[in-house]
């Protein structure tokens, strides 16, 4: 080989190491700020291939545990993380990173719809006022399905709302303005009720959550506080699982509600189009800021109907694909015995 082509070829060598290290370096660097696998991830990849259990909530446990088929084949999602459970025995369908700490945006709610349950006895006869820094929170709120985007009016300050329309327009819309409406409502403030959801968490051995707010925004300048996992969230959703009202707003294509004096009228529109594509769905949520990215919850049946899994799917620009693909894995590559 001529000189002058090995000196060249030393140099594209060089180069493409270098670039490499430092994304190799910077990607070490991203993780360490939220924390990544850790030894119990290790023991849950190891319990995976063994096919054992992991205890979701024994709520459901049905003497049933998924199998892999004998023609089972594995699985790639191309996200930050993704997680799906069977919710019946805890078994761990798929596990791709599941551990790894990072912001999940509005996954968030699904923790606050389950504290909104336990704490108010009443939804339809609970009136909520709208605060001033409710009606002008940032991002998705009431008659707008995404930021920028709007159906119908807003919230207005001062208005009074049932917390079980505010509960559908978190759910269905995704609404920020809501869970903090709710949040407000139950608790004195947002921050005293985000120690509810903390407190929730650790009473479930969440070991990978921490919540910053009651809708999943983050905490300007510390954003790093505001965390969750794939399979955290998998847990979230199982203890929601208790409450079908939950799953029955979530599986709303579109609604309207009105002000307790009948003065303002709000659509909404739910945020997750695959509710309409899937049989099986039982309810799912999604979430996007631009640190999160895009991610989503979902819950299914098994052809039966007699076995519910939870998938968890987070960063992932391809969400609904990838989760129509999840989904239809899991039922082809498991049975319940």
């Amino acid at each position: 080989m001529p000189r002058k082509v090995k000196f060249l070829f030393l140099i594209v060598f060089l180069v493409g190491a270098s670039v490499f290290f430092f994304h190799f370096k910077k990607e070490k660097q991203s993780q360490a700020v939220l924390g990544v696998e850790d030894d119990m991830s290790n023991r849950i990849v190891g319990e995976i291939k063994k096919g054992n259990a992991f205890s979701l909530d024994t709520t459901y446990a049905s003497g049933f545990v998924p199998v892999r088929k004998s023609d089972y084949y594995d699985i790639k999602i191309w996200a930050g993380s993704s997680v799906a459970v069977d919710v019946e025995s805890g078994t761990l369908l798929h596990y791709d990173n599941g551990r790894k700490r990072t912001q999940i945006a509005s996954l968030t709610k699904v923790m606050t719809a389950i504290l909104t349950m336990e704490n108010i006895q009443n939804l339809k006869e609970e009136v909520v006022t709208i605060t001033e820094r409710a009606a002008y929170i940032p991002g998705t709120v009431v008659g707008c399905p995404r930021t920028g985007y709007c159906l119908s009016n807003r919230l207005y300050t001062g208005e009074k709302v049932s917390a079980y329309n505010l509960l559908k327009a978190m759910l269905i819309n995704s609404a920020n303005d809501a869970a903090f409406s709710l949040a407000v409502h139950m608790a004195g403030s947002e921050k005293e009720f985000v120690k509810k959801m903390n407190e929730k968490a650790r009473s479930l051995g969440l070991k990978d959550t921490n919540f910053c707010t009651a809708s999943g925004l983050e905490t300007d300048g510390a954003e790093e506080t505001c965390y969750s996992s794939a399979y955290d969230i998998a847990r979230i959703a199982g203890e929601a699982l208790k409450y079908d009202l939950i799953w029955e707003i979530m599986r709303i294509s579109e609604d309207r509600f009105y002000s307790v004096d009948g003065k303002y009228m709000h659509e909404l529109k739910n945020t997750d189009i695959l509710i309409e594509q899937l049989p099986n769905c039982i309810g799912g949520k999604t979430g996007f800021t631009p640190l999160a990215g895009k991610s989503l919850m979902f819950a299914a049946n098994d052809p039966t109907g007699k076995h519910r899994v939870v998938m968890v799917i987070l960063d992932d620009p391809n969400r609904f694909e990838d989760m129509k693909f999840l989904n239809s894995w899991i039922f082809e590559n498991y049975e319940w015995k």
